[in-house]
């Protein structure tokens, strides 16, 4: 289901556009924008009361619709404004790998650091929902997918191509190299986390999965002696 045309424009993935305003009606936005999320976090798209998110935000139902529209336009406003900033932290350090001097410890710093924002409850809450959503809601998986490849596989791809063609590693799809290397860190983690939240890794047990899966990486794609 796509939001409503009439309601206003979308972008391209079509994401609502809310545009930017100013003092108090900023602030009745942004309260908008905090109750839906928790709401919704809380109880799916579906389940979602927009009469618990009057309350919460402490705005009129009427004030809702004319920021937002209609719940469909609200939720994918909300999730959608959110997914952008999920993988930020780890842009800086994902564009260095290539000039790493210890390659193997860059990348399990760059991993760890990685499952570390995936398995923040916040984050496996948004992933769990957007799964959930994902038959109603295809454009949220999409602009997902977007982000996490635009944030952290694409950096890593340019990266491998440096790499390989300097002879440090071999990799000759490092599209799919990246998606081997993640697939043996954080891959099972995530699973794990996605469908039994209540299961606890501790710091050590991450690392010591992240390491090994690192290892597992580099005795495939690096350099022949």
């Amino acid at each position: 289901m796509a939001a409503s045309d009439s309601a206003g424009p979308t972008d391209e993935f079509g994401i609502p556009i809310i545009p930017d305003v100013v003092d108090s009606a900023q602030r009745k936005r942004q309260a908008i924008i905090d109750a839906a999320l928790a709401e919704f976090l809380r109880e799916g798209y579906s389940a979602a009361s927009m009469d618990v998110i009057t309350a919460r935000s402490g705005v009129s139902k009427a004030t809702i619709y004319k920021h937002f529209g209609n719940k469909e336009r609200l939720f994918l406003a909300v999730i959608g404004g959110i997914l952008p900033t999920t993988y930020e932290g780890l842009k800086p350090f994902n564009s260095t790998i290539a000039e790493a001097r210890d390659l193997r410890c860059a990348l399990i710093t760059l991993t760890l650091d990685w499952a570390r924002i995936l398995l923040r409850p916040d984050i496996m809450s948004l992933r769990r929902l957007v799964i959930g959503e994902i038959d109603r809601f295809p454009q949220l998986g999409q602009l997902w997918y977007r982000v996490s490849y635009d944030m952290n596989n694409g950096p890593l791809v340019d990266a491998f191509t440096e790499l390989n063609r300097r002879g440090d590693l071999r990799v000759p799809d490092p599209a799919l190299a990246v998606q081997q290397l993640v697939a043996a860190t954080l891959g099972v983690p995530q699973l794990v986390r996605t469908f039994r939240p209540e299961v606890e890794l501790d710091d050590a047990e991450l690392t010591r999965v992240i390491s090994s899966g690192v290892d597992l990486f580099l005795a495939g794609y690096g350099p022949q002696d």
